[in-house]
């Protein structure tokens, strides 16, 4: 199996699972799901451009420039990385969660979702996928 579809594949199910919990305004888990679909296509980038097993990291930053990508990513993406990182690691902890839950709301979380889209289809351009 193509190891670079493989994790494509997986954000495009987790793009998937994001929708459904944003229709069910389950903000905080739709926040959750699109750090995993922009974390996947950077493990993609990582094993399409190093050839490398993806190090079993979360950090967006980290993963865009080991998988030879930070230099191409624009402002934009670099924002969303900025909204998504809290989502993924304090969303976790409790002295967090709630905090982070009041700074969502449905329109938020559409553009989130959006712009995670758009960042995992601009991914797959770059990968040629």
């Amino acid at each position: 199996m193509d190891k670079v579809q493989y994790w494509l594949d997986l954000a495009d199910d987790d793009v998937i699972t994001a929708k459904w919990l944003l229709s069910g305004e389950r903000l905080l888990a739709m926040g959750f799901f699109c750090h995993l679909v922009v974390e996947k296509a950077l493990k993609a980038a990582i094993v399409y451009n190093t050839e490398e097993t993806p190090p079993k990291i979360h950090d967006l930053k980290e993963l865009a420039k080991r998988g030879n990508v930070a230099s191409d990513i624009s402002e934009e993406q670099r924002l969303l990385f900025g909204k998504l990182m809290p989502l993924h690691i304090d969303g976790r902890y409790p002295e967090y969660k709630e905090r982070i839950e009041k700074t969502l709301n449905v329109e938020k979380c559409k553009i989130i979702l959006s712009e995670t889209e758009d960042f995992l289809c601009w991914i797959k351009q770059k990968l040629g996928k």
